[in-house]
């Protein structure tokens, strides 16, 4: 029996679909796509989103844990998976017997998989992460020869990748800790070119890269957060102004929802919610909504933020509770019981946006829609 949904997330398919060709038309047909979909596809679903990325043209998928790998696999897609986060040793068996491309910097994670394909008679495709500045996971530019070696020992373990990761070409306008690092990055493509070997998929670029930077694409480029229409940062935009690039059109895939479960009228001078944050200054119709920090709706919105009721903004009254929070409907005469309301997205001709929910948390989008409750219902538009 079908029940109404009290929560859900609508996914734009024909967002999505245009942010992919945006960023398609950026980095052109020669180089790999690598649409980023760990974290549950940044909060936007990770079945629904990698089967539209297929779909639209994506070359890889790219995930944190072998738990999404599987999932994706099991939910029949069969493009070439990344993992760009550990597997476990124990675990190495299920990467490789399901093809998953393996990031690897560890040399234990090596000598398992050198083990685990010889057994299987079957090989492993490594990617090589390389340490540039970010100090965390990594293979230091001094242990990158002999780790290469290493590798190139075992006839199941294949090379094919060369990686690193930006750490700071989000947060500013001031790109030069960026471009030491994409130097540092081509030393090492140098020095191994010295040494006659030549990795086939060279990459490091992110969304901010992708905007901003041509010479970061290489083999392949990784697309996470321009994907879902969500820039990475305010600075990568105004990075765009004032190199007078035009910034790349994305728009925004997810619209959060949630229902009207209750309307109540209040009288002036009653405290709202717990610790009676919010006194009434007049009488005041209330709506009671189902929702709250247990599905990814911030504590730090309390008595800050708003939601959209009948295309109006409806203020949030007291603090946010784990499975509810009430806004003020005073001026909003239309409200009904079970009215759709948008935690997250637009309605009518106003919008919520994850930049603007991020500001009031002191937090940035990524963190806005990644943490929104996976067990809430995804549904493609």
């Amino acid at each position: 029996m079908k029940q109404t949904l009290l929560q859900w997330i609508e996914i734009d398919r024909s967002a999505l679909k245009h942010n992919i060709d945006q960023f398609r038309s950026l980095i052109g047909d020669a180089r790999k796509m690598t649409v980023v979909v760990k974290s549950n596809a940044y909060g936007h679903g990770l079945l629904e989103v990698s089967r539209l990325a297929a779909e639209f043209g994506a070359d890889w998928l790219g995930v944190n844990s072998l738990e999404e790998a599987l999932a994706l696999r099991e939910g029949g897609v069969d493009l070439p998976i990344i993992l760009l986060g550990y597997v476990p040793l124990a675990d190495l068996k299920q990467a490789v017997s399901n093809d998953l491309r393996l990031t690897v910097y560890n040399t234990e994670t090596v000598e398992e998989l050198a083990k685990i394909t010889s057994k299987l008679k079957k090989d492993a495709f490594l990617h090589i992460k390389t340490e540039t500045g970010v100090y965390r996971q990594g293979t230091k530019g001094e242990d990158l020869l002999p780790f290469v070696e290493m590798i190139r020992k075992y006839p199941y373990l294949k090379i094919e990748g060369l990686s690193m990761h930006f750490a700071n070409i989000e947060d500013t306008t001031d790109h030069s800790y960026a471009q030491r690092q994409l130097e540092k990055f081509i030393e090492y493509v140098d020095l191994l070119g010295q040494n006659d070997i030549n990795i086939p998929v060279k990459h490091v670029a992110c969304s901010a890269a992708a905007i901003l930077f041509p010479e970061t694409f290489f083999d392949m480029v990784r697309v996470g957060i321009g994907i879902y229409g969500l820039w990475p940062s305010k600075e990568t935009y105004l990075s765009c102004i004032q190199d007078e690039r035009d910034p790349v059109n994305i728009k925004p895939v997810l619209t959060w929802k949630t229902r009207v479960v209750q309307i109540k009228d209040v009288q002036d001078g009653v405290f709202i919610g717990y610790g009676c944050t919010y006194k009434t200054t007049r009488p005041t119709k209330l709506a009671v909504l189902p929702v709250g920090y247990y599905d990814g709706y911030d504590r730090h919105l309390s008595n800050a933020s708003y939601v959209l009721i009948a295309g109006k903004r409806a203020p949030v009254r007291g603090r946010v509770a784990m499975n509810f929070i009430t806004v003020d409907v005073t001026d909003i005469s239309e409200v009904r019981l079970e009215d759709e309301v948008v935690l997250l997205g637009t309605q009518g001709q106003e919008r919520i946006s994850a930049e603007h929910l991020a500001s009031l948390c002191g937090t940035i989008n990524y963190e806005i829609v990644t943490r929104i409750n996976p067990k809430n219902p995804r549904i493609v538009l």
